[in-house]
Order: C-alpha cells, then sequence, then structure tokens
C-alpha cells in the first residue's frame, strides 16, 4: 500500500508541473515572438515482484512481475512552431517567416537570440542604433551593432525579404545600404536556454549558431517589415490540455485517499 501512496503522490507533483507549464503558455498567450512549451513525463524504477519461475505443476511463466513507483516530470520542450504574423505600426517591426533567429547583444556582453522583432532606432552619438525594447543592440550579418547616419529620415528605411536595409535614391528607388540585419539558425532550437523577454542563450544541447549568410545548405529564412510575429500558443488545446491535467490531478488525489481507507480499515481488523 506504501507504494501507492508514493505513485499517487509522485503524480500529484508531475501534474502540478503540467499546470504550472499550462498556465505560464496561457500568460503568454499574447507575448511577441513567444513559442509554446510541452511537458514530458517519464515513468520511476520498477520494483521486481517475481522473477521468470515456473509453476507448481512445472509449467514456465515466462512473464515476471513488476510494479512501477510513479511519475516524473523529464523535460518541458519547447516548440519552434512558425506564430501568425500581426501587422504593427512600428516602422521597424520584423517578422521571421521560417527557422531564423535574431540576435542582440546584451548588457553583459553575452549574445542573446530571439523571435520577437520590435525593434526601434535609438538615438546615439554617432546616429542611430537598431535596438530591442530592452535597449540590446541588434547585430548584422557580421555580428557587430546595426548603426544608421542621423541625416537618414527613419520613416523611409526599408527592409528586403532578405534582411537588406535600403534608402531611397534621388530616383525615390530603394538603394542598398550595405547592411543586413543577421539571423542565425540551430540543429537543436529546443535546447537553448530561455530567459526572460523571449530570448534564448547558445546551450551545448543547442549547438553553435549557424549564420544564414555564410552557411550553405541551409533554409534561408525571409523578413516582412511592419509585422511582428504573434505567440504560437494554441489556446483551445492549452484549455483542453489543463482539464486533462486536472482531472489527473484529482485521480491521483483518490489514489492517495483510497490507499488511506484501505490502511485504516486493515489496522481495524484486529478490533
Amino acid at each position: 500500500m506504501v507504494r501507492s501512496l508514493w505513485s499517487g503522490a509522485t503524480g500529484m507533483l508531475a501534474q502540478q508541473t503540467q499546470v504550472d507549464t499550462i498556465s505560464n503558455n496561457i500568460a503568454n498567450v499574447n507575448t511577441t515572438g513567444f513559442k509554446t512549451s510541452q511537458n514530458e513525463f517519464k515513468s520511476l524504477l520498477y520494483q521486481q515482484l517475481q522473477t521468470k519461475t515456473t509453476t507448481a505443476n512445472g509449467e514456465q511463466k515466462p512473464i515476471d512481475s513488476q510494479v512501477g513507483l510513479g511519475v516524473r516530470s523529464s523535460s518541458i520542450t519547447t516548440i519552434f512552431r512558425q506564430g501568425a504574423f500581426l501587422e504593427s505600426a512600428n516602422e521597424m517591426a520584423f517578422a521571421i517567416e521560417g527557422k531564423g533567429f535574431f540576435a542582440v547583444q546584451r548588457a553583459d556582453g553575452t549574445i542573446g537570440y530571439t523571435r520577437n522583432g520590435n525593434f526601434n532606432l535609438s538615438i546615439a552619438t554617432d546616429g542611430l542604433t537598431l535596438v530591442d525594447s530592452d535597449g540590446n543592440q541588434v547585430l548584422d550579418t557580421n555580428g557587430k551593432a546595426i548603426h544608421f547616419s542621423k541625416d537618414y529620415i527613419t520613416s523611409r528605411i526599408t527592409v528586403s525579404a532578405d534582411g537588406e536595409f535600403c534608402y531611397p535614391d534621388e530616383q525615390n528607388n530603394p538603394k542598398s545600404l550595405g547592411i543586413r540585419i543577421g539571423l542565425w539558425q540551430f540543429n537543436n532550437p529546443a535546447g537553448l536556454e530561455k530567459l526572460s523577454d523571449s530570448l534564448y542563450l547558445e546551450s551545448e544541447a543547442s549547438g553553435t549558431s549557424l549564420n544564414e549568410n555564410n552557411t550553405k545548405n541551409i533554409d534561408k529564412s525571409k523578413i516582412a517589415q511592419g509585422y511582428l510575429e504573434g505567440s504560437n500558443v494554441q489556446l483551445a488545446d492549452e484549455m483542453v490540455n489543463l482539464i486533462v491535467a486536472q482531472r489527473a490531478y484529482e485521480a491521483n488525489s483518490r489514489v492517495i485517499t483510497t490507499t488511506d481507507t484501505m490502511m485504516q480499515q486493515a489496522n481495524q481488523l484486529k478490533q
């Protein structure tokens, strides 16, 4: 009976983690560039009750007897499914169509990666700098900060599908500025380390970042100016998952209650 108590307790803990994951997904349903997470479960150790043997009549019993000792969360996987494009009034808003990530240089010097392209132009001593909402500098294909001259009218700066910044000439024809916004991919994006503000850090599990500009045999991403990639959270799916998790939590709590009743009855046999 003690095994059932422990199994029920592990089930309740695992389902609590599931509810925590779902609640975080629902809370970020309107977060730009957010990617939904999925909780993965695995069974715990098994206890051997009876090995392969023979019956009293000498017949073979090829199947042994094992009982499981519960469940736990093994991982929380990020699902990098494409989110919907949402129109934005921000002229420096960019959405990625494909597997790429923008790169920003954080205050501590480390490089963060994000799908949130809600950028702005910040005034600097040498001109204008493209930054994210936290002031982190957005990097170009060479891993350097993106700067523009103060002489440019920001509303006239455009970006092509391949990330090239352009400015109209005297004939009002877009002319390349020789600056291209950087896009990076990872062999295993699910292995990226999560930070706040929809930022990710490179890790051993994700592999080294691959620069789309100079990496061969890679599917290049496209950039849409004036759009943002919305969260890929499917609210209907999350609500169904929440109901399933709640029912599973209730079932595991019922296991504990039932086991407690059985133990109570066993203790009262001598009375």
